[in-house]
């Protein structure tokens, strides 16, 4: 379902789908999902656990900690910069302190990832998913750059795997709002 371009918002056949028409929606013949936490965590389940929650405690914790943090502390941030850059001249005094804000979920991310590659631990999990969006938002339009060289690491190790290639040779480059 395409947004409408000049009101961002998702068109009223999407509502027919889901009543709030939003998305991102998941839609199978075992269910109908919206909640991007939920669609993964859904997705894990369907595929045996694979990528999912790994056994040892500290990276079970990290694993449960980062598949939520994107929705609930860090996809905030990065939705009011995207209305500060909407408001345009409106929106500039406001940019330093979101920023600021940023930048300090950056760096907590930034020594997150300092001994290991991925966020739950040694290997590829759905919070690495999870995380890959607003990690890649954050590149594109909130100051994630070469001043942070974990963050930078990890984006390219997201994007040398087969599956990242694959997704976007099928569905196109992002298509940021």
């Amino acid at each position: 379902y395409e947004r409408d371009r000049e009101t961002m918002l998702a068109p009223p056949e999407l509502k027919l789908v889901h009543p709030l028409g939003k998305s991102p929606i998941l839609q199978d013949d075992q269910a109908i999902l919206v909640e991007t936490g939920a669609i993964v965590e859904y997705l894990v389940a369907k595929a045996g656990g694979r990528l999912g929650c790994p056994s040892a405690l500290p990276a079970a914790q990290a694993y449960r900690a980062f598949l939520h943090y994107t929705d609930g502390s860090l996809m905030p941030w990065l939705l009011v910069m995207l209305v500060i850059g909407r408001l345009r001249l409106l929106g500039r005094p406001a940019r330093p302190t979101v920023q600021a804000m940023l930048d300090q979920h950056l760096d907590y991310l930034e020594r997150e990832l300092t001994n290991r590659d991925w966020f739950a631990g040694d290997q590829f999990t759905a919070a690495d998913i999870m995380m890959s969006f607003p990690l890649e938002t954050a590149r594109h339009r909130a100051g994630l750059d070469e001043r942070r060289p974990n963050l930078i690491g990890w984006l390219t190790r997201i994007h040398a795997r087969p599956a990242y290639r694959a997704a976007l040779a099928r569905g196109g480059l992002y298509a940021y709002a």
